[in-house]
């Protein structure tokens, strides 16, 4: 995952993203938890804990707590698993800050980590402030739901999706030996 350089070249230091370019990225990140944050809060104001409000046949907001993960696995857990997602959550971001800092030429892998970064921040922040993730996304199809989600985890998925992405798009133009 960690690629500082995609020259090739050995033998040389590789090339680092500059201030103002990791810079750039840090505040796209920082927008994201914004967001995150600023719409958790409003739900958390205004609707009761389970209340739904219908906006698309398919979608509704909502507000759901989540003490898991992804899926709210080990959300039925003692609570050992707070400290767990919040450790790993921050192990994350510094991981991702240090990729970041050693990038350069890769927008969308630069964009990739940057969505994770600011979701994983931003989940973190739950974590810590309330003990659990506030979820409040919720799409489903008859009587089939999709686990509620917020902007965090669009952030994580979409990044995901674009590390992927980024990855088969690169395999493709590396020449064949």
């Amino acid at each position: 995952m960690a690629r500082p350089s995609d020259s090739g070249v050995t033998g040389t230091a590789p090339a680092r993203a500059t201030p103002a370019r990791v810079g750039g990225w840090l505040a796209l990140a920082l927008l994201i938890i914004v967001l995150d944050q600023v719409t958790k809060v409003y739900f958390n104001t205004s609707f009761q804990y389970g209340e739904r409000v219908n906006v698309l046949p398919v979608f509704d907001f909502t507000l759901m707590y989540n003490r898991g993960a992804a899926f709210s696995f080990l959300a039925s857990e003692e609570g050992w698993q707070r400290w767990l997602f919040t450790g790993l959550g921050i192990a994350a971001a510094i991981v991702i800050t240090i990729i970041l800092r050693r990038t350069h030429g890769q927008p969308r892998f630069s964009l990739a980590l940057t969505l994770i970064l600011g979701g994983a921040i931003g989940n973190v922040i739950d974590r810590v402030v309330y003990g659990h993730v506030v979820d409040f996304l919720l799409f489903y199809w008859n009587d089939s739901y999709f686990p509620a989600f917020n902007l965090a985890d669009v952030g994580i998925s979409c990044g995901a999706v674009l590390l992927v992405l980024d990855e088969l798009l690169r395999a493709r133009k590396k020449p064949q030996a």
